[in-house]
């Protein structure tokens, strides 16, 4: 990548403890709207005494639990920030029906989302999605635009890849021949179905087309475990190379959920909330972590 700017050896550990508690909680409450669909969508909001608000977007076979979404949440309130994570429709408590696909229609919930709390006087200072929830931030800050900060941890640039592990390597001709496929669990139950409509909406879902569309002002980080077992962290380098105004951080040796580095993962993005991104760069930093 030309023009990286690549710093080693930052040891965000130390950072994470030595952040201040700035704002306790004033309160926390469940939150419904409907999107577009009729569909209930149910959010947990976390308020502090400010209006700045930043929005929690779960993954794939995920929901507002996830437990990377809770540290985070529970970050960005200690700095004085309020923070809401929701379920997509068809996960969690949210109504509808669980789909493989609905890349753009997760970004139109999140749109829902936005509109309502935007109602309520808040001040949504950026949008993050973990997994599949940083693809729907993205694909929002490319259709909607008017969010001056996006967070993408370990979202997947190339969705062509990835299919073949959970649909096996013949899923084209399976689902042109039966027009689903059904997924199951080691015990052989089924865990979900693959519609053909789902399947295609995927595989359409075009995000280099999404990270060009991304407007310049709009400040993007992206952030990546060396080790992610499922997305691998050459799309985290895609993503840098196309959007603008972008940074990106590798976490060396973290896993896709973080697992071992949930604190590492919240100093990164409450240390872009607080200090910034450098405008119109793209710096990719390699963080490593003392286990």
């Amino acid at each position: 990548m030309s023009g990286d700017k690549k710093l080693e050896g930052i040891n965000l550990t130390d950072l994470a403890s030595a952040l201040p508690a700035n704002a306790p909680v004033k309160n926390v409450e469940k939150v419904t709207m409907v999107n577009n669909y009729g569909e209930m969508l149910v959010g947990v909001l976390h308020r502090t005494s400010s209006e700045k608000l930043v929005i929690l977007c779960h993954g794939f076979q995920s929901s507002k639990e996830d437990k990377s979404l809770l540290t985070l949440a529970d970050a960005l309130t200690k700095e004085g920030f309020s923070a809401f994570r929701f379920d997509f429709a068809g996960n969690g408590e949210s109504d509808g029906v669980f789909q493989y696909g609905n890349y753009r229609k997760e970004a139109d919930d999140l749109r829902a989302v936005i509109i309502h709390l935007a109602k309520q006087k808040y001040n949504i200072c950026a949008i993050l999605g973990h997994s599949k929830g940083g693809n729907a931030v993205l694909l929002y800050a490319s259709i909607y635009g008017g969010i001056d900060t996006v967070i993408n941890i370990s979202g997947r640039f190339a969705l062509e890849r990835g299919i073949s592990g959970r649909l096996g390597k013949d899923f084209k001709q399976r689902i042109k021949k039966d027009g689903f496929i059904d997924v199951k669990d080691k015990r052989g139950k089924v865990e979900y179905r693959v519609m053909e409509e789902s399947l295609m909406d995927r595989l359409t879902t075009d995000m280099r087309a999404a990270c060009i569309s991304i407007n310049k002002e709009c400040r993007v980080l992206t952030v990546h475990g060396s080790a992610d077992e499922i997305v691998p962290v050459e799309d985290a380098k895609e993503f840098a190379k196309l959007i603008a105004n972008h940074k990106l951080c590798i976490i060396e040796g973290a896993n896709h959920n973080y697992t071992k580095h949930q604190s590492e993962l919240a100093s990164i993005v409450l240390d872009l909330l607080k200090r910034g991104c450098p405008p119109s760069s793209n710096c990719m930093i390699t963080l490593r972590s003392r286990l």
